[in-house]
């Protein structure tokens, strides 16, 4: 007994001495160390973050930049803060840490023209926004993805699975529908076809805002030029990639219609017939769905020092929130790149193709379109009669909406592939040589069937109608330029000449039209199988080909004074086919200058600022956009037939004079910028002012045809002006060892003038835009009107006076424009006025990031202040003429008399404030790092909400109507696809381990 209670003692103090060796072991393994960290003067840094190097295990320093950790033996410490270049360090006590100022933002790689530049030497306006920074979404166009992100960049986006957004730099800079999108340049190649770049392959997107930065592109600049730049391999690393997503569309709003039962309701108050169909109808529910999208994005990258790959695939399937909308598109891109001849030769090649189909349904005006008909249909109408067969709404262009989608039906087939090799040859220190060649072909086909049920005009009786058409275009450029610099001393020099050749050749196809089929299984395939084709006039089409012929002369250079005084310099001769044989030159230069304030010896000991540069710059460039080869000639085309022995010919008739002076429009733009940056770089941005001058707009002009064989002459004469002011500020509020919070504000305000729009020659009348064609306005109703001293979009309608015995009124005006105090309810051209303008007087964002740990939450609000919007859907579905006709109209109707004849005339009564606040996306997100065995450096689920919230005053379905163009602030229902409010998760991987071979 006393043997097993010794052993227990003993085995007690065994136990008891292993549990103090193994505390003791722990005790030392811990280390306490402290220091402090100073900036390079020796001040304090007050919040930098310490952290063990491995670990969550960290601190940040406190108001005397003292901290205090304890960390394992032989532990690293890193020491990071914004504006500071991060250091690691072994850990010990006492340790002095002088962190130095990291000018990452000013040495940042601008991309422009033909080469790339410091942030640091910039002296033009250039907004470069990266990849993470880049709207989230289901987009198909990188437009989308930089609506409010770029300051003086307008983009009214869409959620037309086929449609564009459009798109304003600095306000408009031409008077063409077509020519007033920004220039695009993919990778070095310019004029890129968009739609060929998925959007989870771009790296960065600059944004070349002033005539200093585009007048190198010439000819092609003066509506802006968007740089894209795409991922490429990155240098020993193999990487494999996967993003995919899923994503929910629904309408964010919709009309608030009649229903039935309000019909008959109204009908039997007022005493009036209706025509009753005998049902009860929601139509916008039977064409409305929730749109289902997915998009699916591979890629493998990878090098070994010398070489370079990279190879994706994307595929986006996109419903849209009509039914029967929808597009389906495949894109491959693919890159390699080596160096050779002791690394001084750099080859590359690059394949890339795009596979698109897109489905539509029919949206032409005069109520043949789905987007108008699930208004205006009755819902007294049942969608089919009993005998299976579609009701038919009473009287003309009354149009069942289901119908019009299930019998009359279109898709479009794109193809596009493009080639592009390019080689750079160091032929001495610091002088290259780049050669770039790129081939493109293109083929779109469009394919339509209208059935034997269809209710179009003219159609329903042809026992089926087919068309296709297809069309075909080749594109090539050709660039060769040189690139030196060199420093000597205090001074540093950039020099840059080229030149370029491009061919394009377009419009090269034909179409067929054929009708009277047995049945409608075929559509719009083995249209031999039909009974007849029309006569030629009427049943074939054919593009007229163009050879486009462009080539340019170019060069820049660069001049810097011990990083405080920079000046550059560019020039760019083009020449091109499109424009008249008088004027098919035309030279574009540019000057601008920087002063790096905060380099001079007076600012060295302040403390204020981190970085102040002030820039001017005046540069000049032009736009050819829109033009094709046969612009400045005299054109003829068929005009009808007659017949001469028994045989019938065919007419032919001018359609278009000749203008040998006919030339580009000229943009020529002041700008002056500030670039500040303070409290150690964690607030920066820029102010900048321009004075943007277009001259020799192009519009067509009547002309005698007593000295013209054809009415009307494409001419330059107008002259626009835009002045603007713009404002962007990037601050980091709050960072600390877990959270940080970024945040980034954009402000523009432009101020569009239509200075001249005749002279001594040339003069018209013919300036009235924006028709919404409303029921009950059988002539003029069109609602704006082009102006000299007004701007674009400015309204010119009746004012409104309210209602007078059941007639609404206008008042009338005297010759001079003013109030006579009389009222009309049918009143004339000299009763309109000016009442209102659809150019906003300010444009927002707001970005928010805030991160936690693995955690990233991103915020971004866009708003639009100070415009004005014709509200066509409003003024048409509360017409009078509409409950006649037996169409249905808006609840607001209701209340109106029944009678009112003129109560839907172009007038200020529906034009309302498009102001708007919109939460435009909200996204979380989360990352895994080196998960599953390290098989996944980074997996990252996310989800992304877009147009969460709006607030607005406007009564339509969404106030961001079409900015661009020269009508903008109409909303068209024929034509507006509704806006959605959408849902997304998807899944980020990369697979790659990051480690070098």
């Amino acid at each position: 007994m006393q043997m097993i209670l010794n052993l227990k003692h003993g085995t007690q103090k065994a136990m008891f001495f292993v549990f103090f060796l193994l505390c003791s072991t722990v005790m030392l393994a811990q280390n306490k160390v402290s220091g402090t960290v100073l900036d390079a003067t020796g001040e304090p840094l007050i919040g930098v973050s310490v952290l063990e190097a491995g670990t969550s295990n960290g601190v940040v320093t406190d108001f005397d930049g003292n901290f205090s950790l304890t960390v394992k033996q032989g532990a690293q410490l890193t020491f990071s803060y914004v504006g500071y270049t991060s250091q690691t360090l072994a850990a010990k006590n006492g340790m002095i840490i002088t962190l130095q100022e990291d000018n990452k933002v000013l040495n940042e790689v601008v991309v422009v023209g033909y080469g790339t530049m410091r942030r640091k030497d910039v002296t033009s306006s250039i907004t470069t926004v990266k990849a993470e920074d880049l709207n989230k979404g289901v987009f198909t166009d990188p437009g989308q993805m930089l609506q409010g992100k770029v300051p003086g960049l307008v983009v009214s986006s869409t959620a037309d699975p086929n449609g564009s957004p459009t798109i304003t730099l600095r306000g408009a800079s031409t008077l063409r529908s077509g020519a007033m999108s920004p220039y695009y340049v993919v990778d070095g190649i310019p004029g890129v076809d968009i739609s060929i770049v998925s959007p989870d392959d771009i790296e960065s997107i600059d944004v070349l805002r002033d005539a200093t930065a585009t007048a190198i592109y010439g000819s092609k600049a003066a509506n802006g030029v968007i740089i894209i730049t795409t991922k490429k391999g990155a240098e020993e690393k193999t990487n494999v990639t996967y993003n995919g997503y899923v994503a929910f569309d629904n309408i964010l709003k919709t009309y608030d219609m009649a229903s039935a039962s309000d019909l008959r309701e109204y009908a039997s108050k007022n005493g009036v017939a209706l025509k009753d169909g005998g049902a009860d109808m929601d139509w916008q529910k039977e064409v409305l769905r929730t749109g289902i999208s997915h998009n699916h994005n591979v890629g493998i990258s990878g090098g070994n020092g010398r070489t370079n790959y990279m190879i994706s695939g994307n595929l986006m399937k996109r419903e849209g929130v009509v039914k029967m909308t929808g597009m389906d598109r495949f894109n491959v891109r693919s890159l390699v790149s080596t160096k050779t001849l002791k690394d001084r030769l750099t080859l590359s090649m690059s394949l890339n193709s795009m596979y698109g189909k897109h489905f539509g349904v029919p949206t032409g005006n005069e109520g043949a379109s789905v987007l108008d008909a699930m208004n205006y249909y009755s819902p007294t109408n049942a969608a089919k009669n009993a005998d299976g067969s579609w009701t038919v709404g009473a009287g003309s262009k009354n149009y069942n909406p289901l119908a019009l989608m299930e019998e009359n039906t279109s898709e479009t087939v794109w193809k596009r592939n493009q080639f592009i090799g390019k080689a750079t040859l160091e032929i001495i220190k610091n002088l290259l040589w780049n050669v770039n060649y790129s081939w493109s072909n293109y083929q779109s086909t469009y394919s339509a069937y209208n059935t034997r049920n269809s209710q179009l005009e003219g159609i329903g009786n042809k026992n089926g109608q087919a068309s296709r058409n297809t069309y075909f275009g080749r594109e090539q450029t050709f660039e060769t330029y040189l690139n030196y610099g060199f420093t000597t001393g205090k001074h540093k020099v950039d020099l840059m000449a080229g030149y370029t050749w491009e061919e394009k050749k377009n419009n090269d196809g034909f179409g067929l039209s054929v009708e009277g089929y047995y049945n409608d299984n075929l559509t719009w395939y083995n249209m031999s199988y039909a009974q007849t084709i029309l006569p030629v006039q009427n049943s074939v089409s054919s593009g007229y080909v163009e050879n486009v012929r462009n080539i340019s002369f170019y060069g820049r250079a660069n001049y810097s004074f011990d990083g405080r005084y920079m000046l550059q310099a560019t020039i760019r001769r083009d020449g091109s086919s499109v424009f008249g044989k008088n004027n098919r030159w035309g030279t574009f230069p540019s000057v601008s200058a920087a002063w790096n304030i905060t380099e001079e010896s007076f600012m060295k000991n302040q403390k204020i600022f981190d970085n102040l540069k002030l820039r001017a710059g005046y540069g000049i460039s032009g736009n050819a956009m829109g033009f094709d080869v046969y612009s400045s000639y005299a054109t003829y085309g068929a005009s009808g037939t007659f017949v001469y022995d028994g045989k019938t010919y065919r007419t032919y008739g001018a359609t278009k004079n000749a203008n040998p002076d006919l030339k580009w429009e000229t943009t020529s733009m002041l700008n002056i910028g500030l670039d500040f940056a303070f409290l150690r770089g964690r607030i920066n941005g820029t102010l900048e002012v321009y004075n943007k001058k277009t001259k020799d707009l192009i519009w067509s002009y009547p002309v005698p045809t007593t000295q013209y064989v054809y009415g009307w002459m494409d001419a330059n004469v107008g002259e626009m002006t835009n002045k603007g002011i713009e404002f962007s500020l990037n601050a980091v509020p709050v960072r600390t060892k877990d959270f940080t919070w970024s945040t980034t504000i954009n402000l523009s305000h432009n101020k569009n003038t239509v200075d001249k729009m005749q002279n001594e020659t040339y003069h018209t009348t013919n300036l009235s835009q924006g028709d919404p064609m409303v029921a009950g306005v059988s002539a003029n109703g069109w609602t704006q009107r082009i102006m000299e001293g007004e701007s674009i979009g400015t309204f010119y309608t009746y004012q409104y006076a309210g209602t007078v015995n059941g007639r609404s009124e206008y008042y009338v005006l005297d010759e001079n424009g003013n109030k006579t105090g009389e009222t009309t309810n049918n009143p004339g051209l000299k009763d309109r006025a000016i009442t209102g303008c659809a150019q906003p007087k300010l444009n927002a964002g707001w970005n928010n990031s805030l991160t936690y740990k693995n955690w990233n939450l991103n915020a971004f609000i866009t708003g639009v202040f100070g415009h004005d919007v014709y509200n066509g859907p409003r003024a048409h579905y509360t017409s009078a003429q509409m409950f006649s006709d037996g169409k249905n109209v808006l609840k607001e109707f209701l209340s109106f008399p029944a009678g009112d004849a003129s109560g839907s005339l172009p007038s200020d009564r529906w034009i309302e404030k498009g102001t708007y606040v919109r939460l435009q996306s909200l996204s979380l997100s989360y990352t895994f790092r080196n998960c599953f065995n390290d098989w996944i450096q980074d997996l990252t689920l996310y989800g992304t909400a877009n147009n969460l919230l709006t607030i607005t005053n406007y009564k339509g379905l969404d106030p961001e109507v079409n900015l661009g163009g020269i009508d903008p602030g109409i909303d068209y229902r024929w034509s507006r696809y509704p806006h959605t409010r959408t849902f997304m998760v998807g899944v980020k991987i990369n697979f790659g381990d990051g480690k070098k071979k």
